[in-house]
């Protein structure tokens, strides 16, 4: 009896400690679920916005691009509501009715209409991070010839949309960032950044622009040119859309040994019907010649200022070209005649700009809220 009853503390023991592991699994298992629910909800992030005059890319630390989507907004014009935002509000340009009106609230690089780019900037800031605890800090990419007004409305309209804090950097050094330059190192680096409103042209060295030059010819001015020689030559009337279709599919400035040809669909403008011509590649180089010797006058004038220790470099290293207008077909063949320096494009040339302000969000910590004295040192530069 006194053997059983020896035992009867032990098996007691027992099996409190079998109750106890298995009360202890179920506890196990709810904070590795509070772990894991934890690390799935973002408190907080750092995005990067190409702010473009065409079209706005989001970049979200840690994921990459996640966004990119015409800057376009469509607006009731009768309560002033925001209809729709990006691709849907960019296949409503010159197809609405009379209460309805497609703008672009970008031009040339810069804010044209505050109250819609802020609703613009807020939109793709909830589609890039959806609900957070914390808002987001946000880099936005300006251009090198924005001025101090200009900059300061991009400033209010981001943190009106709802940005923790916002950064400011120029788009060269962004393009030169994407594009895979070592632009902190010692040695010249030569950036041509041809976006939808702007065109910027850098020197940069050091992690700084050393000489620049900012144009407001670019994309927009190419469709432009090649509406009004479409109407010259053909008396025919095409709409920006249209415009912009020719540029990508045959836009050219150098003689291509394989001319394409593409049909357009417009007004004729003696008759006012519709009307439809067939236009070649090799028009297309006299078609944008205008703006194109605009941005070789650019590109020269930036040579001609350069250091000559620096234009020592960019001879050895050559010439990047970014953004959309780069892949006109031959624009780096040319550039390399006219200057004698080699020129490339970059890879994803059309991305450089959102991925070198991606990059740039893991150094917010050694940078200043605001005007990274952009406006100042843009004075000294010209």
């Amino acid at each position: 009896m006194k053997e059983e009853k020896k035992g009867e503390p032990v098996a007691r023991k027992q099996k409190m400690t079998d109750a106890h592991k298995k009360k202890k699994k179920p506890r196990r298992g709810l904070v590795a679920w509070i772990k894991s629910l934890f690390h799935r909800v973002q408190i907080s992030r750092n995005i990067g916005i190409d702010l473009g005059t065409a079209t706005v890319l989001v970049y979200v630390q840690g994921k990459g691009i996640v966004l990119q989507e015409p800057s376009v907004v469509a607006i009731d014009t009768n309560t002033d509501r925001i209809l729709k935002v990006g691709i849907e509000a960019q296949q409503m340009l010159g197809r609405t009715p009379g209460n309805i009106a497609a703008v672009r609230p970008l031009r040339d690089g810069v804010i044209s209409q505050y109250e819609v780019t802020l609703k613009m900037i807020q939109y793709f800031i909830r589609r890039a991070c959806g609900s957070m605890f914390i808002p987001p800090r946000v880099m936005i990419c300006i251009p090198s010839g924005i001025t101090e007004v200009e900059e300061k409305a991009v400033l209010d309209a981001a943190r009106e949309a709802g940005a923790q804090k916002t950064y400011l950097i120029e788009e060269p050094v962004a393009a030169a960032i994407g594009a895979g330059l070592n632009i902190y190192a010692p040695i010249g680096n030569m950036v041509v950044d041809i976006g939808g409103g702007t065109t910027d042209v850098a020197v940069l060295s050091l992690g700084g622009v050393v000489v620049s030059r900012s144009t407001k010819i670019a994309g927009d001015k190419f469709d432009e040119a090649i509406i009004r020689y479409v109407r010259r030559k053909y008396n025919v009337l095409i709409g920006e859309r249209t415009a912009e279709a020719v540029k990508k599919q045959i836009g050219a400035v150098y003689d291509h040994p394989e001319p394409g040809r593409v049909e357009v669909k417009g007004r004729c403008i003696r008759q006012g019907l519709p009307k439809v011509v067939t236009i070649s590649s090799k028009e297309m180089i006299e078609a944008l010649a205008e703006p194109v010797t605009a941005i070789l006058d650019a590109v020269c004038w930036v040579i001609e200022n350069t250091p000559p220790e620096l234009l020592g470099d960019i001879l050895h290293n050559g010439i990047v070209m970014t953004g959309g207008g780069s892949l006109l077909y031959g624009f780096d063949k040319l550039i390399t005649r006219v200057t004698g320096i080699k020129t490339r494009v970059a890879k994803d040339a059309v991305s450089c700009v959102a991925i070198g302000t991606g990059k740039s969000l893991d150094n917010l910590e050694l940078l200043h809220e605001g005007a990274i004295n952009i406006s100042r040192d843009k004075r000294s530069r010209m």
